[in-house]
């Protein structure tokens, strides 16, 4: 008679005392993802290039005390899920969230930067930020040449998905003060 296999998904509690115990190495590029631990791609010079580019152009907001900027932590969506996006604009916190990770409520605005994940980052991460009631996601679609961006989430989906091209301005929805050319975030 075969055993029949289950499968364990894991906390985000169970996966920190992982990483607690070496487990993971700290440049492990790994995030927790519906309870199961996912291996990301590694980072190429596009990638990182349009990265650095995004965190420069929220710097103003973060030195004005506007915003927090995350660039690849953590951030706690639900109690197996602990992505690491590319950036995470966040509420302005004086302690720079050394007490706790984010959690939804702290998000104004996440940022996944894709070229070889993009389907991925589409497919999996975009509806999981969804369900978690994150405001507003941009996806950097650096082979497309494009940025793709997600708002409104009701029901598991983003009701206001749009694409924007060269040429366009963006403006997050919570820091009206914030305008990036799409020429700017794609180089």
């Amino acid at each position: 008679m075969a055993m029949p296999l289950t499968a364990h998904r894991f906390t985000v509690d169970e996966y920190h005392r992982m990483g607690e115990a070496g487990v993971f190495h700290e440049d492990d590029r790994v995030e927790l993802i519906d309870g199961q631990i996912v291996h990301m791609t590694p980072i190429g010079r596009h990638h990182a290039g349009c990265v650095n580019r995004l965190t420069a152009a929220f710097g103003a907001a973060m030195a004005a005390g506007h915003a927090s900027v995350g660039v690849q932590n953590p951030v706690v969506l639900a109690r197996q899920e602990e992505p690491q996006p590319d950036v995470a604009v966040l509420r302005y916190r004086r302690d720079g969230y050394q007490e706790a990770h984010p959690g939804p409520a702290d998000v104004l605005l996440l940022i996944e930067v894709a070229d070889t994940s993009l389907e991925y980052d589409r497919g999996t991460k975009v509806p999981l930020y969804a369900r978690s009631n994150v405001p507003e996601v941009w996806l950097v679609n650096l082979t497309g040449d494009v940025v793709e961006i997600f708002r409104e989430p009701r029901g598991g989906r983003y009701s206001d998905v749009r694409t924007a091209r060269r040429g366009e301005t963006l403006t997050p929805l919570a820091l009206p003060q914030v305008g990036l050319g799409v020429d700017d975030i794609l180089g």
